[in-house]
């Protein structure tokens, strides 16, 4: 599932970790990878918590909901390629990796945060 790929590639993830991360098992990351399975609704809240792309998309990439329209705006904005337009002279890319992991670091705390109510 190259949705799935996409949040590994995005988090720097392993699929055990990934696994880890949502709380099941590696053997079900593996079948989700392999296509053999599909997520869970249950699964597919714990993905949109964890990516920030919102419920409806995933459940439409998963195949619970009718597809949704490509048209849309992409769900990850890549930063590195925003902040290279915005602020060519002010930030390296030091800088921007450091920015990164910062935003990176606030959406596992958040996740993890929501994760345990």
């Amino acid at each position: 599932m190259s949705f799935l790929k996409e949040v590994m590639r995005r988090r720097k993830r392993k699929p055990s970790q990934l696994a880890a991360d949502l709380g099941i098992s590696h053997a079900t990351v593996s079948r989700w990878l392999s296509g053999t399975d599909i997520p869970s609704t249950k699964s597919c809240r714990r993905l949109a918590e964890y990516s920030g792309v919102p419920l409806e998309k995933i459940l439409s990439v998963v195949g619970h909901l009718p597809k949704v329209a490509e048209a849309a705006p992409p769900e990850w904005p890549e930063f590195r390629e925003y902040a290279r337009q915005m602020y060519p002279d002010e930030l390296d890319e030091d800088l921007i990796t450091m920015i990164e992991d910062l935003i990176e670091r606030r959406r596992q705390k958040k996740y993890n945060s929501g994760k345990n109510a």
